[in-house]
């Protein structure tokens, strides 16, 4: 090969590997999550679908967080396009930015949240807490906002440090073994957690959020102005997932169970999987209408102040 020939193949690489599209991908290692860990799971078996629905020189990367006031900050440094994310962080984000940061861009799940109690307690309504401890996945998310309202609902005095009970940020994982060691009255989490601390801990559900948003996909608004095509073609093929998971339920809790045991150490059982697949609503759909309830919860335990205008929170690509 001649050096002029040699120098023109390099600088074609280059170029090429410059023209390379990176689409950085968030969420959470929760069933809840199911679009990304089925997916991520394909990848394994070298299917990528979403790479394979958004053409050549398109790659993704995954990146993992334990709940969604994390993520939030990642779009934030822009250093995540989009990701896997519960609302309440979702529209924290939103309001702080004055709605110039993030976007809703379809749903994900519905339900698969609830507050657990030791089996033996006879706690029953939000008075009976006081005093008591209740764990949350992370200060501000969806579950930890949702309990605080749940207390202040009740009556009790809720601050974001103390009051009449104290609200826990804990992360999942540790969640289970301080439950299991009777050191906490209640833990306010999502599936695969709920049903792990029924099975393995003993503890019954008190409040199940049954129809409620749990996670939604997020894009930074940046990410949307700039890719919109890109962007377009990511929720298509999201959609497209989601449609297959519902159809296939056996086939995706399957792929969901190995992608935890392969990325995460965490092996379920099928049973356990499909007991939380149980209380799941898969779905890619997402209405402003819903959201109304979290600002409403936002704004009761003070993470919102005002009343923000939703009008561009959610946005088709």
């Amino acid at each position: 090969m001649s050096l002029v020939v040699l120098a023109s193949w390099l600088v074609a690489q280059a170029s090429s590997a410059q023209e390379a599209t990176i689409l950085r991908v968030g969420h959470f290692p929760n069933i809840t999550h199911v679009q990304a860990l089925v997916a991520r799971a394909m990848e394994r078996q070298g299917k990528s679908w979403f790479a394979e629905r958004l053409g050549p020189g398109t790659k993704i990367e995954w990146y993992v967080y334990n709940a969604g006031p994390s993520a939030m900050e990642a779009i934030f440094a822009k250093s995540l396009d989009l990701t896997y994310v519960g609302p309440n962080p979702a529209l924290n984000a939103y309001a702080r930015s004055r709605g110039s940061e993030v976007r809703v861009i379809a749903g994900a799940v519905n339900g698969g949240s609830a507050l657990v109690v030791q089996g033996d307690s006879t706690l029953a309504k939000p008075a009976d807490f006081k005093g008591k401890r209740i764990a949350t996945p992370q200060f501000g998310n969806t579950q930890d906002v949702a309990a605080r309202a749940w207390l202040v609902a009740g009556g009790l005095r809720i601050t974001q440090t103390g009051g009449d009970a104290q609200v826990v940020p804990t992360s999942n994982p540790d969640q289970l073994s301080l439950f299991k060691g009777g050191q906490l009255d209640g833990v306010w989490t999502v599936e695969p957690w709920v049903s792990r601390l029924e099975s393995e801990a003993g503890g019954k559900v008190l409040v199940e959020e049954k129809d409620a948003i749990t996670t939604v996909l997020v894009s930074s608004a940046d990410f949307l102005a700039r890719k919109r095509d890109l962007a377009r073609r990511f929720v298509a093929a999201h959609r497209e997932l989601t449609a297959w998971i519902a159809q296939n339920p056996d086939e995706a809790q399957r792929l969901a169970r190995e992608e935890l045991q392969a990325s995460f150490r965490l092996g379920m059982e099928p049973e356990l999987v499909a007991r939380a697949w149980a209380r799941m609503i898969i779905t890619a759909d997402v209405t402003l209408n819903a959201f109304q309830s979290f600002v409403t919860s936002a704004q009761a335990v003070g993470f919102l102040r005002g009343t923000p205008d939703l009008n561009r929170l959610i946005e088709a690509p």
